[in-house]
């Protein structure tokens, strides 16, 4: 019993040099995103190709998909500490190229926002590897019964960097050039670049290892074909045309093809064994869900704010914290409490069910929805999103061996962020078909059909310059169709509970290395 205490405090001693590096690192990828966000008017303004604005988001999440299982699969065969440091090194290379996309320095070298979309797919590609070994990593140090402390604290981080990305990306585009959106990941690339290599000493398996080039090869084609359509469909193109069912046919075949070679790989990317588990199944069906229902839907709560609450867009940055905050809370409480009694089946489903509340709740906001309103709804889905995360992760990871821990820790990342793909599809169309409809209604389909199709849409600074009578109409119209998009939101949203209610309690392994706890691991371990 002495030596088990002794063993947990080490333990606690090695986690707690290498987490502020992990925080860091994950603090990077969040940040990102966030800046970036704010920063891209003027990207537009200086660099130009507004036609191409969407392949700067999308480029990235492409990279940052197709890369996800690989990052996992990569840590798990040549050790986790090395594949880390390189997936940092990679995205400060991206974010460096991407701050000089159209200066003097990369003249010659194509348009800037050419250059940029292409230098974002790089970025993207590094940070795939940023969340995954981040979790993956504490998966590595810790049994998953001491587990959940630590990935409610880098679960805390998130909401915490989504809080803090629109207000560092608001002042840098108020008060610095446009390039520090990027240039600003170099200082913080650089600290967790030297704290991970520093302190950070994860056990490398000596094992001769066959890359799944192949499986790789074929999912990046399949997911990329389906990121594409979800991006273009309804918008770019008809959802029955030539493109889009070109590139059905595509992400059909390649995924067939990779399925076979998963089945027949020697060390597969993906293994479908896993699959035989049912919590790993359901862990992996459930984050599909979460990212469909709660990222799709997510980004109609901004718009709401502004376009109908009227707030700026630093203050709808700052209304955001009361979820932020009941997510970073609750991630932290339920990590200990995981910790401190090995349970955890009922917290996927009380999340479920306070996600798909919150939904239901953003659903009966109309025009004249107060901000409290609004915020007590986001509060409860921060909460939920703080039950869920962070668990579905524990599951996956507590359900595969120790060999797999990066393939169970990717998952998880994998299938949320293919999901928020999906939904924000969807739910986009079903947008646009009803505020149309709506617009159509109040105004005629020809001034309907103008409105939103051009303008990109119709942004707070051309809003507040229509005539009252027209604002008001666009008003009723815009909250009726975000309305529209969170009760459809709950119909997903409510699968979760249901399917989180058939997750089995298999107790958390604890008390020593994983690899003492059902986990072989063949080879002869060193330390990196």
């Amino acid at each position: 019993m002495v030596d088990e205490a002794a063993a947990a405090k080490a333990r606690h001693h090695e986690i707690m040099r290498v987490l502020p590096g992990l925080m860091l690192a994950m603090a990077l990828a969040m940040l990102d995103n966030m800046i970036v966000a704010t920063a891209m008017p003027r990207i537009v303004g200086e660099l130009g190709g507004l036609a191409h604005l969407s392949w700067v988001v999308t480029s990235y999440v492409l990279g940052t998909t197709v890369s996800t299982p690989l990052w996992g699969k990569l840590g798990d065969l040549y050790g986790r500490k090395r594949v880390f440091l390189v997936s940092i090194v990679i995205f400060l290379a991206g974010s460096t190229l991407c701050g000089m996309a159209g200066s003097a320095v990369l003249s010659g070298a194509g348009s800037g926002m050419i250059q940029l979309i292409v230098f974002r797919a790089l970025q993207g590609l590094g940070a795939g590897g940023l969340l995954v070994n981040a979790f993956a990593t504490i998966g590595d140090l810790m049994p998953p019964l001491e587990r959940g402390r630590y990935q409610g604290i880098m679960s805390g981080t998130m909401g915490l960097t989504m809080i803090a990305g629109p207000l560092v990306g608001g002042f840098i585009t108020d008060y610095l050039s446009w390039r520090w959106a990027f240039f600003v990941n170099l200082p913080l690339g650089a600290v967790a670049l030297a704290l991970l290599a520093a302190n950070l000493r994860l056990p490398v398996h000596r094992t001769e290892h066959r890359i799944d080039w192949a499986g790789a090869g074929t999912l990046a084609v399949g997911i990329s074909a389906l990121v594409l359509i979800t991006t273009w469909g309804g918008s770019e193109y008809p959802w029955a045309s030539t493109p889009i069912l070109l590139l059905a046919c595509i992400a059909a075949v390649s995924l067939a093809i990779f399925l076979w070679i998963e089945r027949n790989a020697a060390e597969p990317i993906l293994p479908l064994h896993l699959f035989r588990d049912s919590n790993f199944t359901l862990s992996t069906v459930i984050s599909f869900l979460l990212g469909f229902a709660m990222f799709g839907s997510m980004n109609f709560v901004p718009l709401f704010q502004q376009m109908v609450q009227g707030d700026s867009a630093t203050r709808s940055g700052l209304s955001m914290l009361p979820m932020m905050l009941g997510m970073m809370v609750v991630s932290i409480v339920v990590g200990q409490l995981i910790t401190r009694t090995g349970r955890y089946r009922q917290f996927p489903i009380i999340g479920g069910v306070l996600i798909a509340l919150a939904m239901w709740m953003l659903s009966l906001q109309h025009s004249d929805a107060t901000r409290l309103q609004t915020g007590i709804a986001i509060a409860v889905l921060g909460a939920g999103m703080g039950f869920l995360m962070q668990t579905t992760m524990l599951i996956s990871q507590n359900s595969v061996p120790q060999k797999d821990m990066g393939v169970g820790s990717s998952a998880s990342t994998f299938f949320r962020s293919i999901g928020g793909s999906f939904g924000v599809s969807l739910f986009g169309a079903v947008f646009s078909h009803r505020l149309v409809a709506e617009l159509s209604a109040s105004m005629g389909p020809e001034t309907a059909h103008r409105m939103v199709s051009t303008s990109g849409s119709i942004s707070p600074t051309v809003f507040h310059t229509m005539p009252p009578q027209l604002r008001t109409q666009l008003v009723e119209a815009l909250a009726t169709s975000i309305d529209s998009v969170f009760a459809w939101a709950v119909l997903f949203a409510a699968l979760l509970p249901l399917i989180a209610w058939f997750i089995k309690h298999v107790p958390l392994r604890g008390g020593g290395p994983a690899s003492e706890h059902g986990n072989e691991v063949r080879g002869t371990a060193t330390f990196d």
